[in-house]
């Protein structure tokens, strides 16, 4: 499953709240223009049919059925630039453990 950040819960709560859509509206990811080496992230009143629905840290996110795939196990991050937009990182997880 797709694991948030802190700040990317409260990046994407905000990108909620700003949109027109009604209250209980997610997120969607997917890819671009049906590149999959690039997604968008887009505010969305209800999932596609074919959409995994991923409710965590308060928010509700839409993963388009081949983009939940990709970022199964993997951690989503946001980080503010210095003119105050927003940026989405997806980052594999780091383990602890090492192996021998």
């Amino acid at each position: 499953m797709l694991i948030l950040t802190g700040a990317a819960a409260t990046a994407i709560r905000d990108l909620s709240s700003r949109s027109e859509l009604p209250g209980g509206t997610g997120v969607r990811i997917a890819p671009r223009d049906g590149d999959a080496s690039l997604l968008t992230l887009t505010p969305a009143a209800v999932p596609a049919s074919t959409d995994e629905v991923v409710e965590t840290e308060g928010v509700r996110l839409f993963l388009e059925s081949s983009t939940a795939a990709v970022l199964r196990d993997k951690v989503l991050d946001a980080r503010m630039d210095e003119q105050g937009s927003i940026g989405f990182l997806i980052n594999a997880p780091s383990c602890d453990k090492h192996v021998r």
